[in-house]
This record gives C-alpha cells, structure tokens and sequence, in this order.
C-alpha cells in the first residue's frame, strides 16, 4: 500500500556542467521529484553566485506586479485563456518588459497632467458661472435700490433734500472706496472655519459670499470627488489681499480669476467651455490607447509571471548549488524517491543533449546517517485525509501512516455522532455541488472557509455516506422514524391500545431486521434504552480504535526491527488495556447476546475491591471470577514490566556497543546504491543517560496507565454528542414544525417551516457539523495516534514547477 509506509528515499549527488545547468534545473522542475538541499546555507542571499540573475528576475516581478495594479484600476483581468506563445527568451521579455512600463509610466502622467487640467477647468467653470450669476443678481439689486432711492428723494418736498442730493452727486470719484475680490472653491467641511478665520484676520473688513454647489467636484490635486464651496472674498487694500491670499494656501482652497466686467466673463466662460471640449477629446483618446495597452498585455500576461516566476525559482535553486571551479561545475546533493530514480536520470540525459553539453550529469546515490524526508503519494481523495493526519504531525520517514485507517475510520466516529439519514442526505447533496464543479471552482479564488470546505469536499462525502448510514441504524430521519425495513416487531395488546402508555407493547412479530426499532421512539423507555445502546457502542468502537493503535505500534517496531518495543511496550500494554477494557467489551457483548439483567458497573467497580466475592446475580458466564482475578493480576504485572526491563537493556545495549560487541554490516541494495542506514532502536553513539531514559520511560508508563482509563471515558463524547444531536433534531422537529402545523393558519405554517429550514441548517448541519468533526478530530490525534504514532518527520518538498502554479492560483 502506498500510503501505509512513505516512500523509500535516498540521498542523491548531482554533478552538473555549467552549460546544462540551467536546463537541468529546469527539467526537474517540470518533474516535481527531487528535493535541493541547500549546500550554501552559511552565504548571505547577496554572496551567492546567482544573486544578480535574481535581482533581475525580481524586478521584471516588480514591472509585472505594476502591470497587474494598472489593469486592476482599468477594470481588467489577465486572460485565463493566455495565449501560449513560442518561447519568450528572458533577455528579450527583459526588454519588453521595460519598453511597456516606460510606455505606460509615460502614459499615466500625460494622463494625468490632462486629467488635472481639465478639472481645473471644470472647476474654473463653475466659479465664472457662480461669481457671475452673484455678480448679476448684486448688480440687479444695487440698481433697483438706486432708483428706487432716486424716487423716494424726489417724491419728499423738503428744502432740503435738493441741496443733500447734490452734495452727493458732486463727490468725486477719487474719495470712493475701490474694492478687490477673490474668487475660488474652498471644501465643504472647511467652509465654516475659512469664512471665521477670515473674519477673524482682517478684522472683520471683508465681505465672503458662498454658494454651496450641489454635486461632488473632482479635486484637480487629490483626484479624489469633494463637497465644495463657491467662494467671493471682497476687501480693500493689499495687506488684507495678502492676508486672504495666505489663508486660501492654508485652507487648500483652489483660487481663479474673475472679472467684473460682463462682457469679458463671456469671453472667458467661452474660451474655458472650448478647452474642455479639447480635454476631453484628448483624455478618451489617452485612455482608449492606454486600455488597448493593457489589454494587449493582459493577453500575454499570464505567460510572462509564470516564467519569471520559473526563472527565479530556478537561480534560487542554482544558489543553493556548490560551485566548483577547477572542474567548471555545479554540485547539488537532495532527496529524492527510489522509484523516481530512472525519470530523474532520463531528465539529465535530455538536458545535456538539449543544452548540447559535451559533458554529461553525474548521478550517484550517497550513503548516510540522516533521516529523510516523508513522502506519500496522494490523490485529491487521499489528499484532505493526509493533511488531516499531517496537521498533528508529519510521519516519522516509513513509520505507519495513520491516514490509512483514517479515511475510514474519521467518517464513521463522526457519522456516530451525526447519525440522522436526512441530515446526511442534505450534507452530500451539498458535498456533490462541489464535486460537480470541483473544475470550475478550483480556478476561481474562494473565501477562507469556503476553501477549506471545497479541499475538503471529498471526506465531507464520505461523512455524509456514513452519515446516512449510522442515521439509517439509528432510524431518525430528522427525528422521525420511518418502517423502511419491515413493520415493528412490537404491537398493543388489544385494538385499541389503551394500556400502551401504561403497561406497554408487546413483541406480535419477528425483530426489526436493520436498525433499531420505530417503536422505541417516543415510548417512554425511548431514552434509557437509546442511552445505554449508544453507550456501550462508544466504549466497544473506543476499545475496538485503542488495540488498533497498539497493534500499529507493533508493526512499527517490528519493522524498524526494535525487539524491546516488542517486548516491553507493545506486550504489556496489549495485557493491561485488554485485562481491563477489553474485558469490559466482553462483557458488554456477553449482556447483549443472553440478554441478562447484571449491572456492568457492580461487576468493574468490586473487580477491584472485592475480586474475590461472589458475583451473584451479576455473574454472565461460568469462571467468570476467577477470570477477572487472572486479569487483574495480569493488569498489575503489566505496569513494572512497561517500566523497568527497557530502561536496563537499553544501558546494557549501549555498553555493548562501547565495548565493540555489537557491530552490523553495512547492506547493499539493488544496483550501485546503498541503502539508508537509520539508527531507530538507540541513541547511537551519543552520551547515554539511564537517568533520563528512565524517567521518560517513568512518564511514558504513567501516561499510558492513566490514559488508558482517560481515553475509554473520553470515547463516551461519541454517545453525548449523538445524544445532543438526536435531541436538538426532536425539538426543532416537534416545537417548531409540529407546533406551526397545529395553528392550522397557512401564514403560520409557513413561518415555522422557514425557521424549521433555518434551525436544521445554521444548527444541526453547520455547527453540528463542525462540533462532530472536531471531536472526531480529537479521538483520532489523541486517543488513537497516540499509541503508536510519533510524528516528528518532516515533509518532502520538491522543487517543482506545479506548486509555483498552485501558489499563483
């Protein structure tokens, strides 16, 4: 089996001429089948013989990404359907691509010089409007009062009037106040605090007009669409001028000139409606040449990011190379699978032809000490389960790989849990949505969760499948049963069943084939009998789960031929789960199968107090005294032998081999290869602490000891949580559906059908879900691996061309 064990990996030596260099790394990446080691780790990135390659390849990155903003702020995306071109060499797309950022840098600030100016103009036009139309109206008024001043002074007949009236129609010009103005737009939300400090500056010798303008203007310097104020600054004399003027710098207030003079307003007004007509033919004609720009480069782009990406890819992999002058090469050492060794040589043979190399790549495995890396080979089926398992920890190299047995076992403990068949239903209807479309929604750019669900769509299915299964055990479907296989095995006594509640039913036909019977719910024995089934199914798949694992740890020692871990740890724990738990389970299935009335709690409670007392009514089987002593005794006699035996022989062994008496020889594998020596039974030549050894094995005893009992009691999650869920589906079932169908009011009936469907859904199939799964979780990293599993591998991380794609996407 492939994912039982990783794969077999071996440390491997490249020696590769400078001419094949780049092609070489380039074909394996296409591979995705050989993992660099960094044989440069104590050079800084700038030190290295690839540095300037990467600098260039980091900029041409840098341009893309410009690119990319710029489409972005248009309204574009790259072309999915990128047009795959001939081979763009990196010199020449170099080139390229710095001819297109000048272009288009040259572009944008043409673009937004005229942009700049034209809303300047646009704002130029709404002074002259404004100033004009304040202009009109004072003009009009003033004239108005003038006449109607003219007809009050001559309408009176005192004397002296005539005398006052020419007294001021003689006034000379040169005694009457000449007054300035400025004119602009100031910001809304400043407009208030510009009119005061104004006033407060020129004490008060200004006269400021403002008109609010209805509609958001584009600012010429921000760019950005600000309420404004039309603003006119009357005053007289160049201090105050130079007053207002500071204040209109401060305030960010855009000044224009104007003039009083009607006929030159014309003039201008016209002039600037003439210049943005021009504008604004010249920014559409700009931006069209800039979108078609961009839109050429959208079609290309795509191809262009992926081999900068590439190429950068592959000089930080050639930095990771030895160089060796005198023999004008480069020296790579890495991991790679035994069963990739022939693709990898193919790969070097075709590179050096390609590159016309008059030297071929030297392939040669290396012999070492150092654990591999740990490599499974998995499918998008496999994969959501791996990563599961990986999340607690990467596998030790060729230690037993749990997900194996998780792909099935993980669907199931949730489906105890989530046991509903219609719930189950609902959940893989959902799950084949994603299945469906898996190729268009892998393309597309999901939100967190929805990811996570989408790469984990296919052990959702099987949750669900499971689901349906335990529900279908179980008979609920959203709470209801249904007689799917058969009628019940139970009847009333008589026709009219009166005493049903009372005495009870009786059994009238043969048992209910599949399930547990329809008629258990809704008695009133429904819950003691549902509570007691599920319990004891919890510990028997607990019990069932642990021994698993212990078994697994068999394996593992046996393989990585370990006898004391044989011996002195798989043995004894076989003995000591199994004399308590095991025994339990028996007894369990002993009570099933006679269908006796002993109390299980009695019998493990006075096992340990009173072993030897007669059982009684709770005794299930002949010897079943003597058989719990025998086990009792056993379970005592396995935790010394877990403790003390491995911590001396392992100080024994180690003298040993200090003494020379305990050599192995080196093994040959098939071909020039040899095969990876790993010490897994002992601590090598390293010091050796009996006292440190012994009081891990001290904590390791104690923590199996007490997990043993910890552990069977946490599997009981798997009877509350199907508990809760049983009884959270019976609420909603008969408190919302049940009660609004009791109204016999449409209006009603369909309120509680929707909170019914949203009950059902946000509840029981979305926290449910999640509740379930995380407990699932939990039994599997805890109380299953555990016992066998360490976990401090580390993964195998090729260089490969199709991660750089994933990532991208």
């Amino acid at each position: 089996m492939d994912l039982l064990r990783s794969e077999p990996m071996q440390l491997v030596q490249l020696i590769i001429p400078f001419e094949s260099a780049h092609r070489t790394i380039s074909y394996l990446g296409d591979l995705g089948l050989f993992q660099f080691n960094d044989l440069n780790a104590e050079k800084s990135p700038f030190q290295r013989t690839y540095a300037a390659q990467i600098k260039r390849c980091g900029e041409m990155a840098r341009k893309l990404r410009f690119f990319r903003d710029q489409m972005i702020k248009e309204g574009l995306s790259p072309s999915s359907r990128s047009s795959v071109g001939p081979y763009v060499n990196l010199d020449e797309l170099e080139v390229k691509l710095g001819e297109l950022e000048v272009e288009l840098v040259e572009m944008n600030a043409n673009n937004e010089k005229l942009q700049r100016s034209y809303n300047e103009l646009l704002e130029y036009k709404l002074v002259l409007q404004k100033a004009s139309q304040f202009f009109h109206s004072a003009q009009s008024s003033a004239a108005a009062q003038h006449k109607e001043s003219e007809a009050h002074i001559l309408g009176e007949g005192s004397v002296d009037s005539p005398l006052l009236l020419e007294q001021e129609m003689s006034t000379e010009p040169l005694n009457q106040v000449n007054l300035g103005f400025v004119s602009g737009l100031v910001g809304r939300e400043k407009s208030v605090a510009f009119e005061r400090i104004l006033f407060r500056a020129t004490r008060g010798n200004v006269f400021l007009r403002q008109v609010v303008m209805e509609d958001p203007v584009i600012d010429p310097v921000s760019g950005d669409k600000v309420e404004k104020n039309v603003f006119v600054v009357f005053y007289s004399g160049e201090r105050a001028k130079s007053k207002i003027l500071k204040i209109c710098d401060a305030f960010g207030a855009n000044r224009y000139p104007f003039t009083d003079d009607l006929g030159k307003q014309y003039l201008m007004i016209t002039e600037v409606l003439g210049k943005l007509s021009e504008l604004k033919a010249t920014i559409d004609v700009g931006q069209l040449h800039r979108a078609n720009l961009l839109q050429t480069i959208g079609y290309e782009f795509e191809q262009w990011n992926l081999l900068v990406k590439k190429e950068k890819s592959i000089y930080h992999t050639l930095n990771m190379l030895s160089l060796d002058v005198t023999t004008k090469c480069l020296v790579g050492e890495g991991w790679c699978p035994v069963f990739a060794r022939d693709q990898i040589q193919n790969v070097l043979q075709r590179a050096t032809m390609d590159s016309s190399s008059q030297v071929g790549a030297i392939f040669q495995v290396l012999q070492t000490k150092e654990s591999p890396p740990t490599y499974f080979r998995t499918n998008k089926f496999t994969s959501a389960i791996q990563e599961i398992v990986d999340a607690y920890g990467v596998a030790k190299y060729q230690e037993v790989n749990p997900g194996v047995f998780t792909i099935i076992t993980f669907p199931f403990l949730f489906a105890v849990m989530f046991g509903d068949w219609g719930h189950g239903i609902c959940l893989f209807l959902a799950t084949l949505y994603f299945i469906f479309r898996e190729k268009k929604l892998s393309r597309q750019k999901l939100g967190d969760i929805m990811e996570m669900t989408f790469g984990g769509r296919y052990v959702i299915m099987m949750m669900a499948l499971f689901s349906i299964y335990t529900g279908l055990i179980y008979n609920e479907f959203f709470s209801v049963p249904f007689e799917l296989f058969g009628r019940s095995a139970y009847g009333c006594r008589d026709s009219t069943c009166r005493d049903a509640s009372t005495v009870g039913l009786i059994k009238v036909r043969d048992t209910y084939p599949f399930g547990v019977d329809p008629k258990w719910h809704g008695s009133r024995s429904e819950l003691p009998f549902l509570n007691s089934l599920k319990m004891k199914m919890s510990i028997l798949l607990g019990v069932a789960q642990m021994n698993l694992g212990i078994v697994l740890s068999h394996y593992n020692a046996k393989f990585f031929g370990n006898d004391l871990n044989i011996w002195y740890q798989f043995v004894p724990q076989m003995i000591f789960l199994n004399s308590l738990f095991g025994y339990l389970s028996l007894l369990i299935i002993v009570k099933w199968c006679t269908g006796s009335q002993a109390d299980l709690y009695h019998v493990m409670i006075y096992m340990f107090l009173s072993p030897t007392d007669d059982l009684g009514e709770n005794q299930l089987f002949f010897g079943q005294r003597f058989l719990q002593i025998v086990l009792l005794l056993l379970a005592l006699v396995a935790v010394p032998w877990m403790l003390f035996p491995k911590p001396f022989l392992l100080k024994k062994q180690h003298e040993e081999r200090h003494r020379g008496q305990s050599y192995a020889p080196l093994q040959y594998t098939d071909g020039n290869s040899f095969e990876l020596e790993i010490d897994h039974g002992s601590h090598g030549h390293e010091e050796f602490e009996f006292s440190e050894v012994f009081v891990h094995q001290l904590i390791h005893t104690i923590e199996f000891v007490l997990g043993a009992v910890s552990n069977t009691a946490s599997y009981l999650r798997l009877w509350a949580l199907s508990l809760a869920h049983s009884e959270l589906s019976s609420v909603f079932y008969e408190k919302v559906l049940l009660l609004a169908w009791g109204f016999n009011n449409v209006i009603i009936l369909i309120i509680g059908i929707v909170v019914f469907i949203f009950a059902t859904v946000g509840v029981l199939l979305v926290m449910e879900t999640l509740s379930a799964f995380l407990h699932a979780l939990r039994l599997h990293w805890v109380e299953f691996q555990n016992k066998f599993y360490q976990g401090d591998g580390y993964k195998f991380s090729p260089f490969s061309f199709a991660l750089i794609s994933e990532d991208e996407q």
